[in-house]
């Protein structure tokens, strides 16, 4: 029916650099560390120790952009504190108000340093992505390699059920919004599943999730998801 009243508490200062719990009489306040959360989460979807032992190697090397965005600290406690990694991987790596001046979106123009870095040196990294400001957009590379997001979410949906224990027992179905190519489309004819075609917009992705007909979705905007969280991750 929708929401029909709101009421507005005149609470203290609550300081929300530590986690806690405040009461103020029958009202409670609680302030959670996200992106501890958000890795026990993706502990159970990953496979974290073979991704480990995958970057662990000696001919892996890989860069991450996270464009002083909100990124900034799950790519810090992923990418360093739990897999490993050395920090000399991450670019831009603080959050901050203004970007530090940074337009930051995700793709070959305004990523252009990690672009530089990754297409035309003579040894560049092995792999690279960048998200943007609020991290539910992402862009991939490979070495001298742009991976245009019409076949990133393909070669998701293609490896996922092989890769990604939360999908070893295959996929529900996938979508794409209507301006992506139709790479998805031929991953989802091989692995005989449906494969649904939207309007621009991610209430239409969250409407077939919300039915369990799709496991993971992406956009031609470089947004990519999936069940585990409805939303562009």
């Amino acid at each position: 029916p929708g929401i029909k009243e709101f009421r507005v508490s005149d609470l203290p200062q609550v300081d929300i650099s530590r986690v806690a719990s405040h009461q103020f009489g029958s009202f409670e306040v609680q302030v959670v560390n996200s992106t501890e959360e958000y890795i026990q989460m993706c502990r159970e979807v990953f496979d974290f120790d073979l991704i480990k032992s995958f970057v662990s190697r000696p001919d892996f090397s890989m860069l991450a952009d996270a464009m002083h965005g909100v990124a900034s600290v799950y790519m810090r406690d992923i990418l360093i504190g739990e897999l490993g990694l050395d920090p000399s991987c991450l670019k831009h790596p603080d959050s901050r108000e203004d970007f530090g001046g940074l337009h930051p979106d995700p793709n070959l123009t305004y990523a252009k340093e990690l672009v530089d870095d990754m297409i035309g040196p003579e040894n560049p990294p092995f792999f690279g992505l960048a998200a943007d400001g609020d991290a539910d957009r992402n862009m991939i590379l490979g070495a001298n390699v742009f991976v245009c997001p019409s076949d990133s979410v393909a070669i998701i949906a293609e490896s996922a059920p092989h890769c990604i224990p939360r999908f070893k027992e295959g996929l529900q179905g996938v979508a794409r919004s209507m301006p992506t190519s139709r790479a998805l489309d031929r991953v989802a004819m091989a692995s005989r599943i449906p494969v649904y075609e939207v309007p621009t917009g991610w209430k239409f992705f969250c409407n077939l999730m919300d039915d369990k007909r799709i496991s993971i979705c992406g956009e031609e905007s470089f947004g990519t998801g999936c069940d585990v969280t409805r939303e562009k991750d």
